[in-house]
């Protein structure tokens, strides 16, 4: 069985607002979307989005307050300009600028932004990734 995600999933609390959120950063809204439920298409992923107390009663887990979730998703692009453009716009779409992107000590350059809903995401810059600069999607060398 190969490693994979196929869609990953945000508990929300406002539908609609998020979906918008995403759609303005990229994402398109999809056939498969509900009135409870957004799917998203990316180029390589699809992006759920689900009700924060319903995702939590789906998973049989009880809903906990909303703070650090110890998880991040991460964009990465092709340069320092290109993650200066892609935070500021997520600013101006109502994403919280968590850390400005900076030059960092792996040699890369990235900022974090954290959703309407708190859910934080990398932009960034490594110098050190291959991939397809015009999907972001990236190919890493596998250890021998």
């Amino acid at each position: 069985m190969g490693a994979n995600i196929s869609i990953v999933t945000l508990g929300v609390a406002d539908l609609v607002r998020s979906t918008q959120f995403y759609t303005a950063l990229g994402w398109a809204d999809t056939t498969a979307s509900q009135e409870s439920v957004t799917f998203l298409q990316g180029h390589s992923i699809v992006l759920g989005l689900y009700s924060h107390a319903a995702l939590a009663e789906d998973a049989n887990t009880e809903v906990t307050p909303i703070g650090f979730r110890g998880v991040s998703l991460a964009v990465n692009l092709e340069s320092e300009a290109a993650v200066d453009t892609w935070f500021d716009h997520a600013v101006l779409q109502g994403a919280h600028p968590q850390k400005r992107p900076e030059k960092v000590f792996w040699g890369g350059y990235s900022g974090y932004i954290a959703d309407p809903n708190g859910h934080l995401w990398e932009v960034a810059y490594n110098p050190f990734f291959q991939g397809d600069p015009s999907t972001g999607q990236l190919k890493l060398e596998p250890k021998t």
